[in-house]
C-alpha cells in the first residue's frame, strides 16, 4: 500500500472519501443537499457511499466528522479508518482521500491522523493462511493547500515511519513463539537495527552470567530456548547527555512455569513480549526520522517453561542490582527480567531517564480494559510529558498511585524483596517492583497487559490481535513537543 499527497481528480481514482461535518456547510453542493435529505448527517464515523459514473471513478464516501467546533485527531483518524475500511469492501484499487481543515488540528496533524486512520485500519496479519485475501491499495491525500504541501510531505513522511514502527510492533507479536523466540527476535532487531539505523548489540548465557544478571537467567534456565539480551542504540544529539532508555518485556513465551497458567490462560501467550515489539518499534521510527535524541533500548528476552531445571515457588534469588528476591510465584516472572535489564540500562547504558514497557499483570486489564495502560512513576514532570505526548495519539493513561504502603507490600521477611505482594493492588505492586531497580531515575512504567493485544478491536484504525500499542505515545515522548499545540 503506498499514501501520498497528490492532487487527484474524478478521472485518476476509483473512489473518493470525503469528510464532512455536521454543522459546517461544504463547499459541494450535491453534498448539502444530501445533508438535508437525512439519508447522512454528517454525525461522526457516519459513512455513507453512492455509486458514480464519472471518468474512472466508481464510488463517493462521505464519512461524518461530528460538530466542527469538537473536531479532533482521534475523530478524523477513526473516522477516516471507517471510511477506508469501506473502500477496502468495495475492493477499491486507487483511492483518493480529501484534506480538510479543523479548528483544532493543524495541517501536519491533519495529515498524519488521515495516514494513520487508513494504514493503521488495512493491517492484516495472514503469513500463514494457505489461501490469502490480499488488499493493495494507492491512497491520494488531496486538495492539501498549495501552500502547506511542502510541510505536509515532510510530515507524511515521519508518520510513515511512525506507522511503520507500528506494524513492526505488529508483526512482531502476532508471530507464534515457534517462530519468534530469543535468538529469533535478537534476529529480528538485527535486521530492523540494518534497515532503520541503529546499532544493535546482542548478549549470549555467558555474557549475561558475567554481568550477574541472576534473576534474567533463573526465569529462562527451565527452556531450552537460551536467553538473550538485546541493547539497541540510536545516539540522534551527539552534543547531548541526555538518554532516555527503554526497557521492553522480553518474555517471547510464558506457560506460569511451575505456578502454571490455565490453557485458557496460556494460549495467547506469545503476546507476552508486547513490551519488547514496543520498544523495537519505537526505535525504529526514531532512527528512521533522525529524531534529534539519544535512546537506548534493551529486552531480557528469554521463555519461561517447565523443565527439570525450572526455577520453584519458595525459591530465593539474586539480581544484577545485589538485591536478593524471594520468589512466590513463577508466574511473576516479568518484573524479574525486567529488574536485570533496568538495571543493566542504568549502570551500563549510563541513561538518564528510563520507561519499561511490559505485558505484566492481568490485573492491569481488570482494572482499566483493553482502551488504557496503567502508569507507575517516581516523577510528576515526566508523566505530565507522557500526557502530552498522548494528546496526540489518542492513546490512554491512567496513572496509579505509589504511596509507601504498597512498597511494603513487596518487602520480604527472608530476603530484600519477594516477587508478587498479594492479591491486592497487584499492577501497582508489580510496578513498584520493578521501580526498586531504577536507582532514584526518572521513570516511568507502562503496563501495557490491556492495551498491546485485544480480542475485540477497541477502535476502528485497532485491528484484532496485537495492536502495536504504545509506539506512537513513546515516539512522541521521546521525541518531545513540535511546539503547534494543535493535535487535540
Amino acid at each position: 500500500m503506498n499514501i501520498d499527497i497528490k492532487n487527484v481528480d474524478l478521472s485518476t481514482v476509483e473512489a473518493m472519501i470525503i469528510p464532512v461535518y455536521q454543522d459546517k456547510v461544504n463547499n459541494c453542493e450535491w453534498v448539502e443537499k444530501i445533508k438535508k435529505s437525512n439519508a447522512f448527517k454528517g454525525k461522526e464515523g457516519e459513512v455513507f457511499y453512492f455509486t458514480k459514473e464519472e471518468g474512472g471513478l466508481k464510488y463517493e464516501i462521505l464519512v461524518g466528522l461530528g460538530e466542527y467546533e469538537k473536531s479532533s485527531a482521534e475523530i478524523l483518524r477513526s473516522s477516516i479508518a471507517k471510511a477506508t475500511k469501506k473502500a477496502k469492501e468495495l475492493k477499491v484499487k486507487t483511492l483518493g482521500i480529501q484534506f480538510t481543515e479543523s479548528k483544532n488540528i493543524c495541517v501536519g496533524g491533519t495529515v498524519k491522523a488521515i495516514a494513520e486512520g487508513s494504514r493503521l485500519a488495512l493491517y492484516t496479519f495472514n503469513k500463514y493462511k494457505s489461501k490469502k485475501e490480499e488488499y493493495d491499495v494507492d491512497i491520494f491525500i488531496s486538495k492539501v493547500p498549495e501552500e502547506k504541501i511542502a510541510k505536509a510531505t515532510e510530515r507524511l513522511e515521519e508518520v510513515n515511519n511512525i506507522i511503520d514502527g507500528v506494524i513492526i510492533a505488529r508483526n512482531l507479536v502476532n508471530e507464534p513463539a515457534n517462530v519468534i523466540y530469543p535468538e529469533t527476535l535478537a534476529s529480528e532487531a538485527e535486521s530492523i537495527g540494518k534497515d532503520s539505523g541503529f546499532e544493535v548489540e546482542v548478549f549470549g548465557e555467558d555474557k549475561i552470567k558475567s554481568l550477574g544478571m541472576e534473576a534474567f537467567l533463573t526465569v529462562g534456565m527451565g527452556s531450552d530456548k537460551k536467553p538473550k539480551l538485546i541493547v539497541m542504540r540510536y545516539m540522534g544529539d551527539k552534543d547531548s547527555e541526555e538518554i532516555t532508555g527503554l526497557v521492553g518485556k522480553g518474555l517471547t513465551y510464558d506457560t506460569g512455569g511451575y505456578s502454571l497458567k490455565p490453557n485458557d490462560s496460556m494460549k495467547d501467550m506469545k503476546s507476552d513480549m508486547g513490551g519488547a515489539a514496543a520498544v523495537i518499534g519505537t526505535i525504529s521510527a526514531l532512527a528512521k526520522n533522525k529524531v534529534k535524541q539519544n535512546v537506548i533500548a534493551v529486552v531480557a528476552a528469554c521463555e519461561n517453561a517447565i523443565s527439570g531445571g525450572s526455577y520453584k515457588p519458595g525459591d530465593i534469588i539474586s539480581s544484577m542490582a545485589g538485591k536478593t528476591i524471594e520468589v512466590l510465584n513463577t508466574d511473576a516472572e516479568g518484573r524479574l527480567t525486567l529488574a536485570d535489564a533496568v538495571t543493566y540500562i542504568v549502570r551500563k547504558e549510563k541513561v538518564t531517564k528510563v520507561i519499561d514497557v511490559a505485558t505484566l499483570t492481568g490485573a492491569a486489564l481488570i482494572a482499566l480494559g483493553e482502551t488504557t495502560t496503567a502508569v507507575v512513576s517516581n516523577n510528576d514532570e515526566f508523566y505530565g510529558k507522557l500526557i502530552k505526548a498522548s494528546e496526540k495519539t489518542g492513546e490512554h493513561f491512567w496513572r496509579l498511585p505509589g504511596y509507601d504502603e504498597y512498597k511494603k507490600m513487596i518487602k520480604s521477611d527472608i530476603a530484600d524483596l519477594k516477587n508478587v505482594g498479594g492479591r491486592l493492588a497487584g499492577t501497582i505492586t508489580a510496578g513498584l517492583f520493578v521501580g526498586e531497580f531504577v536507582e532514584e531515575k526518572p521513570w516511568l512504567h507502562l503496563d501495557i497487559a490491556g492495551t498491546s493485544w485485544t480480542s475485540t478491536p477497541v477502535s476502528e484504525y485497532v485491528v484484532k490481535g496485537a495492536t502495536g500499542a504504545p509506539v506512537r505515545t513513546l515516539y512522541y515522548l521521546v521525541k518531545g513537543p513540535c511546539g503547534c499545540g494543535s493535535h487535540k
